[in-house]
């Protein structure tokens, strides 16, 4: 190796270490100033200490008997909570198909017969639309995985029956 090569390595190598020394120090800073003004305020956000108690909450709490269990009484969920997501209730069939039925029946998924394919459609329709809404209520299991209501089971049994209705259309 020459000598240039060398004062080159040489040379380099200091770069590299300035740069990376450089690195770690603006890393202690930012942490230093983080930790002097975000972290009081995050410590005492009602939602940081609410998931905190959350996850420390022993899982399973027991009841003694000849001893005030009245603390551990099933209380139903506040509604419009922080943990509350519910989604939107579909207004007709067609809404229906668009956000549920949609994610097996659109591409074929799991042995759903595809939307408008009438080779697919024509043995199901053959059985008569009580079976087919039947299948959508209660789930089907031979083919392929239909679950109870296309998984949805907080719909109302006439809207599932209204997507049936419009899947039905779409062959004809």
């Amino acid at each position: 190796m020459s000598k240039q090569d060398s004062q080159f390595f040489n040379l380099f190598s200091v770069v590299i270490g300035m740069l990376l020394a450089v690195a770690i120090l603006l890393m202690i800073f930012a942490r230093y100033v983080g930790a002097s003004t975000q972290l009081a305020d995050v410590v005492q956000d009602p939602r940081y200490l609410d998931a905190v108690d959350e996850r420390i909450r022993p899982l399973v709490r027991e009841a003694v008997a000849g001893q005030d269990n009245a603390a551990l009484a099933i209380k139903e969920a506040a509604p419009g909570g922080a943990t509350a997501f519910v989604l939107p209730v579909p207004k007709d069939g067609a809404e229906l198909y668009t956000s549920v039925c949609s994610a097996c029946h659109a591409a074929g998924i799991g042995g759903a017969p595809k939307a408008g394919d009438k080779g697919a459609w024509a043995p199901r329709m053959t059985q008569g639309t009580a079976m087919l809404y039947k299948h959508a209520l209660e789930g089907y299991n031979k083919a392929g995985v239909m679950p109870a209501k296309g998984g949805r089971t907080d719909l109302p049994d006439a809207l599932i029956k209204a997507g049936v209705d419009h899947l039905i259309g779409m062959v004809k």
